[in-house]
Order: structure tokens, then C-alpha cells, then sequence
């Protein structure tokens, strides 16, 4: 997400790293290379124009020049101006005090709306919030049936009146429907187009105007740079949105969209879809992005997306087993299982300050086909082998490279790096500084 921008930046910040002092002119070169970063990432030009020219002027300040940590001091301006770009504070969701909460999404065909539509009641269901999802896009073929099938996978209520009533009718029903049910959250999933035209516009302030939503939320592709940005314009001119969401984000290693998008329309990012997966919808924190795309790690999302997936009662038997150096196959079987609820591991390996230098910038590279082998390796021994890998002799090994359609030298490497990871640990509890260790191994 977003690598080839923070690799160009870190780039630029490592030519800095080596001075002890910096001169002015120092500062202007690291300036231009951080121009041409953004906009080969596609930013607005006239956003970069702004945003170099404040981190500028605040670099060649007396106090910044002639202090002993100037280089440190440039990363952390352009890291507050980042911030400042990317909103400044988080924006949260508006709750109506007296439900159903009414949200209206809106966006053109092919970004996403739809399944973003789930993604934001799984999102709402995590909040315990009651979400019902409401399909009002009566032309698109199968658009009903689409939302229908979202909304069996996120087990959220779909509401429907098939493609011969008007979408004003349907949202203006559904809001009924949801009040009647005690349903808190009304997700009205809007008509797309290829293209921005006048129908639409037309169509979506019609329903905004039948049922005064509390929350207009646009879905954009952030991986169309800046077409995101100006479809955004041109939908809150016509409509009015109070807030964005941005989805392929983790395809996006640009990143125009996202540095653009607030500046430009003046409303807030609220949402990104990091993932196909439904849970796969993170609310947006301007600070928490800025540390990614300057190679700085997210360890606030982290811990959440961790604190998500452990149960309290298993964490606290894993924390007494690791204290005791007892950690064993049946353990990292199930920490395997545990990470991949919480995403993509070279997402969450991503988010860990300094990993992004330890690989020159470029995203870890992780096979989840290794992955799938190693818990197939481990599934294939018997509890006393996963309790025990010391038993492994010839035999054992060839019977569970057969049950896994591995091979022994497979296994072998499992169970090599898995002693060194258990050794490592046993360091930890002792507290002994252990050597580095790469988790990534297992799994590439």
C-alpha cells in the first residue's frame, strides 16, 4: 500500500541522515526530490506546490538549520504536514440521537460502492450497532441480487422492492421498515453509472432530499488517482457529501488520491478498504497514515486489528506459556489462524515501525500459499507431535509431508526456523536480547 511513494520519500530523507548539520541548500534538494515524489504519485500539482512550500519554510528555520538532529527534524515537519494534508484530525461517524442513523452512499460503477456497503455493516455490527443494507439501484442487472449476497455474508437484513418501484420509494420504505424493526443503521446502497451524468445527479438528490440522511458518504477507487479527486468534486457540487471512502487502497502504490482528496473538496477521508474480505474496511486516521507512508509503522491499528482478533481468555494462557518458554506447534498453529483473521501479514508487518527500511522501502513479500502449507503440515501431526516436533523421525515426517502434500525438506524447514523462533522467545522470557528473527521466513 502506498510503497512506491514512501520508498521515493525515504530516499529522500536518507540523503539527509548522513549530515550532521544541514544547509539551505540541503533542504532545497530533499524539497525537489519530495516534489517529483508526489507527483509521480499523481498529487494535485497544486498540493504539492503547497504542501513543499510550507515544509520549506519551516526547514530552513533558524531553530531547524542549526540544530544537531536537523535531518530528524525535516521527517518530522513533513510527517506533520502530511498529517495537516491528510485532515488533520479524524473525522468520526455521525450518529443520529434518535435512530435509525440514515446513510447514502454514492459513486460511480466500478469502485466498489456496493460491497463497501457491506464492509460498513460489518464495520457497524463490530460497533453493535443493527445495520440493514437497502438496494435502491434498480438499472444495473443484478445490482439487487449483488446486495442481496453482501448482505448474506455480512448476516445483515437486505431490503428490497425489486427493480419496478422508484429508488425514492425504496429508501423512503426501507426507513420505515428499519424504525418498525428497531434497526438503528439505514445503508442506502444508490444507482452507479460509468460516467457522472445528469440522471444520476438528479436520482441521488432526489433520495437525499426524500429521506435527509444523516451521512453522504462517496466511494472512490483510490488506485484512479486523480479521477478519484475530481469525481469527488464534481459528486459533492451536484449532491453534497460529507465524507469519503476510499477503497482499493491497497492496491494504491501512487497514493494521489489520498494526498489529494481532502484538500481539494475540503471533505474528510472516513473510510478505506484495505481488502476484498468484508472486514476488510478500516476507519481513517490522517496521523496513523502519514507514519505509514513515511516508513514510521501503524502500531495503534495494529494492537486494534490484534485486540479483534485474540480472545482476552486465550491471550492470557498464550502470555503464561511464553513466560515459561512452553510454546509449541498446537500454539503457533493457532497463532497462524489468529493472524489471519486480522488481515494480509504483509499489511500487518508493514505497520511495525522500521520494517519498511529493513526492506529499502519495498512491500514484504509473503506467499499465503506458504502459509496454507505450513498449517497443512502442522494439521497433519498428531497432538503429541505438535506438543513434541523432538519425536519427528524419518517415518513420522514422510507420513505427514504425504497427509500435507509437502515434502520432508518442507518440514524440515518448518521445523528449523520454528526452534529458532522458540529459542528466541525463551530470550525474551529470560530477558536476554535475542538476535533478530524473521517472521516473514515461514511464510515466503
Amino acid at each position: 500500500m502506498l510503497e512506491g511513494l514512501s520508498a521515493k520519500l525515504q530516499n529522500a530523507f536518507a540523503k539527509l541522515r548522513g549530515k550532521v548539520t544541514l544547509k539551505e541548500e540541503d533542504v532545497d534538494a530533499a524539497m525537489r526530490e519530495i516534489r517529483l515524489a508526489l507527483l509521480e504519485a499523481d498529487v494535485n500539482f497544486k498540493v504539492v506546490r503547497e504542501f513543499v512550500a510550507q515544509v520549506r519554510e519551516k526547514a530552513i528555520g533558524a531553530d531547524v538549520l542549526k540544530n544537531l538532529n536537523a535531518p530528524q527534524m525535516v521527517v518530522k515537519i513533513v510527517h506533520e504536514e502530511l498529517v495537516k494534508l491528510l485532515g488533520g484530525e479524524p473525522v468520526k461517524m455521525k450518529f443520529s440521537s434518535h435512530p435509525p442513523t440514515i446513510i447514502m452512499m454514492v459513486g460511480l460503477q466500478g469502485t466498489g460502492k456496493t460491497t463497501t456497503c457491506g464492509k460498513l455493516a460489518t464495520w457497524l455490527k463490530s460497533e453493535r450497532k443493527k445495520p440493514l443494507l437497502v438496494a435502491t439501484d434498480v438499472y444495473r442487472p443484478a445490482a439487487v441480487d449483488q446486495l442481496k449476497r453482501v448482505g448474506e455474508q455480512a448476516n445483515v437484513p437486505v431490503f428490497e422492492m425489486g427493480t419496478n418501484v422508484s429508488p425514492v420509494e425504496i429508501a423512503k420504505q426501507a426507513v420505515n421498515h428499519a424504525r418498525q424493526r428497531g434497526l438503528d443503521v439505514v445503508i442506502i446502497d444508490t444507482a452507479g453509472r460509468l460516467h457522472i451524468d445528469e440522471q444520476m445527479m438528479r436520482e441521488a438528490a432526489a433520495i437525499k432530499a426524500a429521506v435527509q440522511p444523516h451521512e453522504t458518504l462517496l466511494v472512490v477507487d483510490a488506485m484512479t488517482g486523480q479521477d478519484a479527486v475530481n469525481a469527488a468534486t464534481e459528486f459533492h457540487n451536484a449532491v453534497g457529501v460529507d465524507g469519503i471512502i476510499l477503497t482499493k487502497l491497497d492496491g494504491d502504490a501512487r497514493g494521489g488520491a489520498i494526498l489529494s482528496v481532502r484538500q481539494v473538496t475540503g471533505k474528510p477521508v472516513k473510510f478505506v478498504g484495505i481488502g476484498e474480505k468484508l472486514d476488510a474496511l478500516e476507519p481513517f486516521y490522517p496521523d496513523r497514515m502519514a507514519g505509514r507512508i513515511l516508513g514510521m509503522g501503524d502500531m495503534l491499528t495494529l494492537i486494534e486489528k490484534a485486540e479483534a482478533a485474540i480472545e482476552e481468555e486465550r491471550a492470557a494462557a498464550l502470555e503464561k506459556k511464553l513466560r515459561h518458554g512452553e510454546f509449541d506447534l498446537e500454539d503457533f498453529l493457532e497463532q497462524i489462524q489468529q493472524l489471519k483473521k486480522m488481515g494480509p501479514l504483509e499489511h500487518l508487518i508493514g505497520m511495525i515501525p522500521g520494517m519498511s527500511r529493513l526492506t529499502g522501502g519495498a512491500p514484504l513479500q509473503v506467499d499465503e500459499k506458504a502459509m496454507a502449507r505450513v498449517e497443512a503440515m502442522i494439521k497433519s501431526m498428531t497432538p503429541e507431535e505438535r506438543r513434541n516436533p523432538d519425536i519427528l523421525n524419518g517415518s513420522r515426517k514422510r507420513r505427514i509431508a504425504r497427509g500435507s502434500g509437502t515434502t520432508p525438506q518442507d518440514l524440515n524447514r518448518l521445523l528449523s526456523q520454528f526452534r529458532e523462533m522458540r529459542k528466541m522467545i525463551k530470550q525474551l522470557g529470560s530477558g536476554k536480547m535475542p538476535k533478530g528473527f524473521d517472521l516473514g521466513g515461514f511464510f515466503r
